[in-house]
């Protein structure tokens, strides 16, 4: 815990957030508080770490210590997506696709499948089953997931996985 806290000091945004996730969850002796939560996911968010803003649009999307407010989650959303946060564009493509716009939630869902988000991939391939994607669409989102998992994988993670059903890196 000493070591996070001089982290945090440090401005590390990865201990920031973190320390986030206690607060939000009530974990490790911290009290629950969304409060706190948010303000240290707005300061590890404007360091730059992307699932910050995540954890912010999710907050907003599902009301956990704020009012519901989808245009907010929304643009939280949209800051992740533009560090690079999978989760994040998958969730564009679902905003995008409840609101008719298919071609959008196709585009995010594509990135998401091409970051490893294999929701994002059965995304895909439900709108291909339902008209709103081609068969080139759907086949260039596997291939571009297959070839995530082909960088990422490595005998420790194989190892896990076999030791841990739970785990699942694909």
């Amino acid at each position: 815990m000493k070591r996070m806290m001089e982290r945090v000091e440090a401005n590390d945004p990865m201990a920031i957030y973190n320390l986030g996730i206690d607060y939000r969850d009530g974990e490790y002796g911290f009290p629950q508080d969304y409060t706190k939560a948010l303000e240290l996911f707005h300061r590890a968010g404007g360091l730059g770490l992307s699932s910050a803003y995540c954890s912010i649009g999710y907050a907003y999307d599902h009301g956990n210590g704020v009012e519901v407010d989808k245009k907010k989650a929304e643009h939280y959303y949209e800051l992740a997506a533009i560090l690079g946060d999978e989760i994040a564009r998958s969730n564009l493509g679902v905003y995008e696709k409840k609101a008719g716009n298919m071609d959008r939630a196709l585009k995010h869902y594509m990135i998401a499948a091409r970051g490893g988000r294999s929701n994002s991939l059965e995304k895909v391939k439900d709108m291909y089953s339902n008209g709103y994607a081609t068969k080139e669409d759907y086949t260039k989102a596997l291939k571009s997931y297959q070839a995530y998992l082909g960088e990422i994988k490595s005998v420790q993670r194989d190892k896990a996985a076999a030791a841990n059903e739970e785990y699942r890196y694909y």
